[in-house]
């Protein structure tokens, strides 16, 4: 293995250490009386190292392109917008490990929880769709602006967040089986 991938998977396993030390705090203490220095030195770093890894405390449970849609979503064909998408979020859950899986829906329950989150996550919302609807229309043959793009990439994550929502519920879900049948469903123009 080059010297970049040896960095590049402990820079890995370091996210991946504060992560799970700052959501176990997190249980423990509750987010907002736990702090950076608290985090930092449960995963073993300095404080200055935490802020290499996440710009704010707010960064470590805000929606992080989880499943790392818009990387998925480059490698997709050409198609239409719902197929180009299920092909995309198909392709990101397939290259992250079940756990990696759990954890990252654990931190998005965790952040659709906490109202501060909530608020931050709805804030950095426009600039993830912007990113998607600019891939998506490409894929398409579109123009970015196109309603068709912004129905197509609404009607998605529409359905997308109902399975989160009910994956919350449910932690037993297959959550990726399921997002992906629900947007096959889709795809087929949600006959019943």
């Amino acid at each position: 293995m080059t010297d970049s991938g040896l960095r590049e998977r402990k820079k890995a396993r370091t996210r991946e250490t504060i992560l799970r030390e700052a959501f176990r705090l997190f249980r423990e203490r509750g987010y907002n009386a736990t702090t950076v220095e608290q985090i930092a030195e449960a995963a073993e770093i300095s404080p200055a190292t935490f802020f290499r890894y996440f710009p704010t405390k707010e960064d470590l449970v805000t929606l992080d392109r989880f499943p790392p849609l818009v990387e998925a979503l480059a490698s997709q064909p050409p198609g239409a917008p719902v197929t180009v998408l299920r092909g995309a979020f198909r392709a990101a859950f397939a290259t992250l490990s079940a756990e990696e899986i759990a954890a990252g829906h654990e931190r998005e329950v965790f952040a659709a929880t906490v109202p501060e989150l909530l608020v931050a996550n709805l804030r950095k919302s426009p600039g993830l769709i912007r990113e998607v609807c600019a891939v998506v229309a490409d894929r398409a043959g579109c123009a970015g602006d196109d309603p068709r793009i912004r129905n197509a990439i609404g009607a998605v994550f529409g359905v997308v967040a109902m399975v989160w929502a009910q994956w919350a519920q449910d932690p037993g879900l297959d959550g990726p089986a399921e997002i992906d049948r629900a947007l096959a469903h889709l795809e087929s123009g949600l006959s019943l």
